[in-house]
């Protein structure tokens, strides 16, 4: 085996990307002044009295995102408008000179008590680009920008996720900025270290579009140039045209194949993360309330994402009343119980295991439906096609199955195959690329007591930790 493959295959993720990972599917809720002015990007000179969301209840969001299955949710604090969502001290544009709560709320403290109250975690959006702070283009702007990163990082409880953009255009005074990215991530190290850095940040890589299209091999194991935040910086959406939302981005289509990283050097874990929104914007417009993607869309985006090794952000934008409408919250449920019905009920865990690759006891096959994700099927090295069979006590009817790698020890499988035993032949009807943290491999419905998962090609010795058949 070359050194560069046995390198990429011993890249681990830190405890706070293994922790991010496992919560797969959570909300971006996008709330502001742009709520208010049907806009999708504020000029920065609004008028906080228009902002008034008399029916806010932050718990109804979380209600909504938990009927979907999702484990989280990340609020925007602040915009590109630079109206801030809570009393920042070191502005007057924000919540306290508007009529609502007669000046005396604060949504990110509703909304992060609300996700705590409801169990799910809470994360937050801070836009480096500001409309309206007069100070923007200037050194001074840096630490304005920190000493409010210093707020909601302190006074908001536990946070999971710091979500940066790279958004940076014109202030009011035609200037634009030169972020101090280290510096903010310093904070978020400093005050959150359990936190993610998302995007512009070294801990979660932004998929490269936000019409929610994946990858069909997506690495977790890139090489270290893929973290460049300036240039992420310089494919984020510059102007609003409606247009960016829906563009897909092709030009990096294999971030980790073995020819990418022969020559790469330095290999990092930089995960994937997939957003995108339920409607066609980011803000509520009523005039989209016919607009929400339907079942079959967001069915296709979690398969592809979650079921392809990233994370699924989806954005819910409330309504000026403050509520998540109807339409949206209907359709999450519909999502929510269509994913609840379809891996209700495992067969392999009432299924025998078995394979003669193994490494030791240890590793036996066992391992993949034993429930733990800390135990792992691991063949000897050295065996080029390793098998794991499964048999049911009887023929079952199945049409996915699910692989987990044991991403604590590194990504490692590049191909692998599905087959199934008919009149004693095993027929292949699945071929799949990467696996790591998960892979939902669907297809049409297969009636057979026996399946196969061979592995064709892998970075060192395959660990799967689990194998789930719905």
């Amino acid at each position: 085996m070359s050194d560069y493959i046995k390198r990429a295959a011993l890249v681990r993720p830190t405890e706070r990307q293994l922790a991010w990972q496992g919560m797969e599917f959570y909300a971006f809720i996008h709330f502001g002044i742009n709520t208010f002015t049907d806009k999708e990007w504020g000029l920065g000179n609004e008028d906080p009295a228009i902002f008034n969301p008399i029916a806010f209840n932050a718990d109804q969001w979380v209600d909504t995102c938990k009927a979907a299955g999702m484990r989280g949710l990340i609020f925007t604090c602040k915009h590109h408008d630079g109206f801030c969502l809570w009393p920042s001290k070191y502005t007057d544009h924000t919540v306290k000179n508007s009529p609502w709560r007669d000046g005396h709320g604060d949504a990110v403290l509703e909304v992060s008590e609300a996700c705590r109250r409801g169990g799910i975690k809470f994360g937050i959006y801070l836009s480096p680009w500001d409309r309206h702070e007069r100070n923007y283009g200037s050194g001074k702007y840096n630490e304005y920008f920190k000493n409010q990163l210093k707020e909601l990082l302190n006074n908001y409880g536990d946070i999971f996720c710091v979500w940066f953009d790279g958004a940076c255009g014109e202030g009011l005074n035609g200037k634009r900025q030169v972020y101090d990215w280290e510096g903010y991530c310093r904070l978020v190290r400093e005050f959150q270290p359990s936190a993610v850095i998302s995007v512009c940040g070294p801990d979660v890589r932004w998929c490269g579009n936000e019409a929610g299209y994946c990858r069909e091999s997506e690495w977790s194991v890139v090489p270290a140039c893929s973290l460049g935040i300036e240039e992420v910086q310089e494919k984020s959406q510059k102007v609003d045209n409606g247009e960016f939302s829906k563009r897909i981005n092709l030009e990096d289509s294999d971030l980790g194949s073995r020819e990418v990283i022969r020559d790469a050097g330095e290999l990092i874990w930089y995960p994937a993360e997939v957003n995108t929104s339920i409607r066609p914007g980011w803000f509520y417009h009523s005039s989209e309330d016919d607009s929400v993607k339907s079942l079959e869309e967001l069915v296709k985006i979690y398969y592809g994402s979650v079921g392809g090794n990233a994370n699924f952000l989806l954005n819910i934008p409330p309504d000026k009343n403050g509520l998540i409408h109807g339409n949206d919250a209907r359709r999450l449920k519909e999502l929510g119980d269509y994913l609840k019905e379809e891996f209700r009920q495992n067969l392999a865990k009432n299924a025998r295991v078995f394979s003669k690759d193994i490494a030791e006891e240890t590793y036996s096959a066992e391992k993949v439906i034993d429930g733990n994700k800390n135990t792992f099927w691991c063949p000897d090295e050295g065996v080029q096609y390793p098998e794991l069979t499964i048999a049911f006590d009887k023929p079952a009817v199945f049409n996915k199955v699910v692989l987990m790698e044991h991403i604590q020890s590194g990504q490692r499988v590049e191909s692998f195959a599905l087959s199934y035993k008919e009149n004693g032949e095993w027929k292949e009807f699945y071929q799949g690329t990467v696996i790591g943290y998960k892979k939902i491999c669907c297809f049409e419905k297969i009636l057979a007591r026996y399946l196969k998962l061979v592995i064709n090609q892998s970075r060192w010795r395959p660990e799967i930790t689990s194998v789930g058949v719905f």
